[in-house]
């Protein structure tokens, strides 16, 4: 079945009544509808206001927090920069899903990597056809712009001819900003 990692987090998902969306390269594949290379995790995006709640909504998971590149046991404490990703364990099946905490500021969602850069929240996420909700890949780009490995590169290649002109238009000023050397700028313009 196709996107069935997707499939299975969205049904775990089913009863997580705050924003959330599949994140990374398979957010990149829902955005183009086909699987276009092996993934081998999955993430999720929610808000970083809604961390406790995700907490609480998986209960009886294993939790770490992700600082400076170590784990660490995620007690009950609210999570600010720089920490930003968490890992959930279901000790009962071994599900595994990593969450990543976007930050927000009103109506906006911003950039935590550089906050001259944002987006209205009403345009941070899309739907699949089947109702999977993921990150818009314009957000997810911007991400991968950072130390791109070559996986950045083939996601970036597979969406950049497929973006709406102002989602390209968002991307190219993002990465002017951020990352004015990027080579995806030039394939952008």
């Amino acid at each position: 079945m196709p996107f069935e990692q997707c499939q299975s987090v969205a049904s775990l998902m089913s009863g997580f009544n705050k924003s959330w969306g599949i994140a990374g390269g398979w957010a990149i594949d829902l955005f183009i509808g086909k699987e276009t290379r092996e993934h081998k995790d999955i993430e999720i995006a929610i808000f970083r206001k809604d961390q406790l709640y995700f907490k609480n909504f998986l209960i009886g998971w294993e939790y770490k927090k992700v600082v400076k590149g170590e784990f660490h046991t995620w007690e009950n404490e609210i999570l600010e920069l720089p920490v930003h990703e968490i890992h959930a364990l279901n000790k009962d099946n071994g599900s595994e899903v990593e969450i990543l905490l976007n930050e927000t500021k009103g109506d906006y969602w911003v950039f935590r990597r550089d906050t001259r850069i944002s987006c209205p929240l009403n345009l941070v996420w899309s739907y699949s056809q089947t109702g999977i909700p993921y990150l818009n890949p314009e957000i997810v780009l911007l991400y991968k712009a950072k130390n791109t490995r070559e996986k950045d590169h083939q996601d970036f290649l597979a969406t950049k001819d497929t973006l709406e002109n102002e989602k390209r238009k968002w991307l190219l000023k993002a990465l002017e900003i951020h990352e004015p050397k990027h080579k995806w700028i030039q394939l952008l313009c």
